[in-house]
C-alpha cells in the first residue's frame, strides 16, 4: 500500500545483513495488458483447495495492487505499462479486457482504490509536482534496497479520472487511501509528523485524526467491511541501533525492509490489539467480506535457501480477526501478494511474479474462491 514496493525477492537480503528480518516493499508500481485475461494451463499455476481457474490478467510491464469496484466487475491497478518511468493507475474489466488509465499521465500513482458507490475513485499521486517522475532517493551503503518515500498527496477523481481534487496538502508522504464501506472515512498511511503513521479524515479531507503514535512504522490500513475495524501492519523499532536506523530512514525519505506484524484497532485508533507476531514480514492484509477474516502476504514459510540469489519467497494466508486459524492459501515458488476478496466473497484478485520470462516483474491475477 507501498508505494513503489515490489520485487520483495531484491530487497530481502537488506534484512540478513542487518539482522532485521524482511518487508513487505515488494511491488507498488506496476503494469498491465490491452487483451482479457487467458487461463492457466492446468497445472501451470498449482495451489491449495481454495484457489479455482486462476486467471492471469496482466501481460506487460510492472503491475499491481489490483483491488474490486464495489459491484466486483471492474478492478482498479496500478502499472508502468506502456514504457512508462513510474506507475499509473489504470481500470480493468475482471477478466481483463478494456484496460485503460485514469490518473495523470505524469508523476508517480499509487495506492488506488473505489469509493463504495462506484462514483469516484481514490489514489496517491505526485502529479502536482514538477517532473515526469520524481526524483529516488539515493539508496543507502550497504543496503541492497530501500523503499522510497515520494512525496505523494492523495486525490479523488470522476472513475474516468476526470474531475480530480486534492485532499491533503502535505510535502511528505500521504498515501495508501482505503474508504469505509459507508463513504464516509478514509484511512491512510502518512510521514507527515516525522514518523510514518495511520491516519483518518472525512471524505473531502476534513477532520483528520492520528491514530496511531509509538515510534516506527505503521502502514497499509484497511477498514473492515462494517468500518468498525482497521487493520493494519507495524515494525517498532527497539534496539538503539534499530532506532538510529529508522530516524535515518525518516530523515531521508525511505524505508529499508523489516519485520512487519499484524495489528487491529477499533477505528477511532482504540484498542490496538497485535495478531500476528512471528519474526517475518507479513504485509498487505485485507479482509474478507464476512469480517471475521483477513487475508494477507508473509515470508513465514520462505523454503529459498540461497537468498542472495532468490530473495524471500511470499505467499497468501488467511487468519481470524483473532488471531487464530493461520492457514496458508498458495503454494508457489515466488511472490504472491497484495489479495483482495471479491464483495461477494466467491473470487480472490493477487499479484505474482509468476512469469519466468520476467521474474522482476508482477502481473495481476483473478481466481474463484472456494471455501
Amino acid at each position: 500500500m507501498e508505494n513503489d514496493v515490489k520485487k520483495c525477492d531484491r530487497f530481502i537480503l537488506v534484512i540478513q545483513m542487518r539482522r532485521i528480518a524482511a518487508f513487505f516493499l515488494l511491488v507498488l508500481a506496476i503494469s498491465g495488458c490491452a487483451g482479457a485475461g487467458k487461463f492457466a494451463p492446468s497445472g501451470q499455476f498449482p495451489e491449495g483447495k481454495h484457489l479455482l481457474n486462476i486467471t492471469r490478467l496482466t501481460f506487460d510491464g510492472d503491475n499491481g495492487e489490483a483491488y474490486f469496484s464495489p459491484d466486483g466487475r471492474q478492478l482498479i491497478f496500478q502499472s508502468n505499462r506502456g514504457g512508462y518511468g513510474c506507475d499509473k493507475i489504470w481500470i480493468m474489466n475482471i477478466d481483463g479486457s478494456n484496460k485503460h488509465m485514469v490518473s495523470p499521465d505524469h508523476g508517480a500513482n499509487t495506492c488506488s482504490f473505489f469509493f463504495p458507490d462506484g462514483k469516484k475513485i481514490i489514489f496517491a499521486s505526485t502529479s502536482h509536482l514538477p517532473g515526469a517522475c520524481p526524483p529516488r532517493p539515493e539508496t543507502p551503503r550497504g543496503a541492497y534496497y530501500a523503499w522510497p518515500l515520494y512525496p505523494y498527496n492523495i486525490f479523488t477523481a470522476n472513475p474516468d479520472g476526470s474531475g480530480m481534487k486534492k485532499l491533503t496538502d502535505n510535502d511528505r508522504y500521504d498515501a495508501e487511501p482505503i474508504v469505509s464501506s459507508d463513504g464516509k472515512k478514509i484511512v491512510f498511511g502518512s510521514q507527515r509528523q516525522g514518523d510514518f503513521d495511520v491516519y483518518v479524515m472525512d471524505a473531502d479531507g476534513s477532520n483528520l485524526k492520528r491514530l496511531t503514535d509509538r515510534f516506527g512504522y505503521d502502514g497499509g490500513p484497511w477498514f473492515s467491511p462494517d468500518g468498525k475495524k482497521i487493520v493494519w501492519r507495524a515494525w517498532y523499532p527497539e534496539s538503539p541501533e534499530e532506532k538510529a536506523q529508522w530516524r535515518e530512514c525518516m530523515e531521508r525519505n525511505y524505508i529499508l525492509p523489516v519485520a512487519l506484524d499484524l495489528w487491529i484497532m477499533d477505528a477511532d485508533g482504540s484498542n490496538k490489539t497485535r495478531i500476528l507476531h512471528n519474526g517475518a514480514t507479513n504485509f498487505a492484509p485485507s479482509w474478507h467480506p464476512d469480517g471475521k477474516r483477513i487475508i494477507f502476504s508473509s515470508n513465514m514459510d520462505d523454503w529459498h535457501r540461497d537468498i542472495s540469489k532468490y530473495g524471500h519467497n511470499f505467499e497468501l494466508y488467511l487468519i481470524n480477526a483473532d488471531g487464530t486459524g493461520l492457514e496458508r492459501i498458495t503454494n508457489n515458488a515466488v511472490f504472491d501478494g497484495f489479495p483482495m476478496f471479491s464483495p461477494d466473497g466467491k473470487k480472490l484478485v493477487f499479484c505474482s511474479n509468476r512469469d519466468p520470462e520476467k521474474p522482476r516483474n508482477t502481473d495481476v491475477f483473478i481466481a474463484d474462491w472456494k471455501e
